[in-house]
């Protein structure tokens, strides 16, 4: 294994890789900030146990503290802050006794809990990678002779626009030549491959100077694209799936549950809801609203949105409206294989296309039309 890190922008360690000429045809890589610890070289990623197993790692590990104890306990040094590193360490451990990368993954991950997509390669294992997710997104890009991973579907378009969107509890088994998915339970899962829709001009940069501006400019595109089913249909419920009319007719409320921005458009749909549609509605935090008690519906509709389809906290409220008796559900969401869609009984597309830009732009506006759409149907 080699291995190089660098803090501050990732032309910086393009540059590092390119001076200790690291090269091959099996690779990891993450870019992200530092959850645990300070931003520093020695808590970015990959995390390295006993020089023979790297991992990367998205999410936040909720019991590393005891796992980090019991790993010390059994002779592992740390050599950063993070909660990523004991996940280096399980794999390595378990490999001792499992004596197969997958296998030592799949122990490692039923000792997580948390919020997790990682990848995973061993020295020993030159031509293989395991991945697994658990409440953080990650996919697996199809191509020839070749294959990929990455948290969203806009990372892989340079290389394939052939997906396949790993579910929860997934753990993947990647070679050049092949991928096999098992599910939480270890049974071998099949997973359809997706074309997305979006191109790699997409995701270019192009004239603009950065790509909030080049968002900015993108809103009335997509706009257009997310009210063009109403405009040319009229404003019908079947806008929303199948069985939309029947739903609608049957609530008497709704709440809407979200996190970040998509919130702030949730308060904006509440005023509307209540102003034009004369519908009582309340808009709720996600993290917040599955830690309280609340007193259940069943004729309420639970709108959900996320720009991803795959905000873990916005997920887990879903659930806990649906455990809580609430059968009716609405995604707004801009993906359309997320977690979220797939979750809910109905749904509608903002067609944003890919936002970059860590300042939303087009994702707010054209949840806001959507909600519009939903409100005056």
């Amino acid at each position: 294994l080699k291995r190089v890190r660098s803090v501050g922008r990732v032309a910086q360690l393009a540059e590092d890789a390119k001076a200790q000429k690291i090269e091959g045809h099996l690779g990891i890589g993450h870019t992200r900030w530092a959850t645990h610890g300070a931003p520093s070289e020695r808590n970015a990623h990959p995390h390295i146990s006993k020089n023979g197993i790297a991992v990367v790692h998205n999410g936040i590990i909720e019991n590393y503290e005891t796992l980090r104890t019991q790993l010390k306990a059994k002779g592992y040094e740390f050599t950063s802050d993070t909660d990523t590193e004991v996940i280096a360490h399980l794999v390595h451990m378990h490999l001792a006794t499992a004596r197969d990368l997958l296998k030592a993954v799949q122990k490692t991950v039923a000792e997580l809990h948390g919020a997790y997509a990682i990848g995973v390669v061993s020295e020993a294992n030159p031509m293989r990678m395991i991945c697994a997710r658990e409440g953080s997104p990650l996919l697996i890009g199809i191509g020839i002779e070749e294959n990929f991973i990455a948290s969203d579907v806009s990372a892989l378009l340079p290389v394939t626009q052939k997906v396949i969107y790993l579910e929860e509890g997934d753990v993947a088994d990647i070679h050049m030549n092949s991928v096999a998915i098992f599910d939480r339970k270890g049974m071998k899962a099949e997973r359809k491959i997706h074309t997305s829709e979006l191109s790699a001009d997409s995701v270019e940069l192009g004239a603009y100077r950065h790509y909030m501006q080049k968002e900015i400019y993108e809103q009335p595109r997509a706009l257009t694209d997310t009210i063009e089913g109403a405009l040319a249909q009229g404003f019908k419920p079947e806008l929303f799936g199948q069985d939309a009319a029947k739903v609608f007719a049957a609530i008497d409320s709704v709440t809407i549950i979200a996190c970040g921005t998509s919130y702030h458009s949730a308060m904006v749909a509440k005023y509307w809801l209540e102003a034009i549609a004369k519908i009582p509605c309340s808009a709720e935090i996600a993290s917040e609203y599955r830690y309280r008690e609340t007193v259940p519906n069943p004729n309420t509709l639970i709108i959900t949105i996320s720009q991803s389809g795959e905000t873990a906290d916005t997920l887990a409220a879903l659930k806990h409206a649906q455990a809580q008796g609430h059968h009716h559900s609405l995604a707004i969401c801009n993906v359309p294989e997320s977690a979220l869609i797939r979750a809910s009984t109905l749904r509608y597309l903002t067609r944003a296309g890919a936002e970059i830009g860590v300042a939303s732009t087009k994702a707010f506006t054209t949840q806001l039309a959507a909600l519009f759409v939903f409100t005056v149907t």
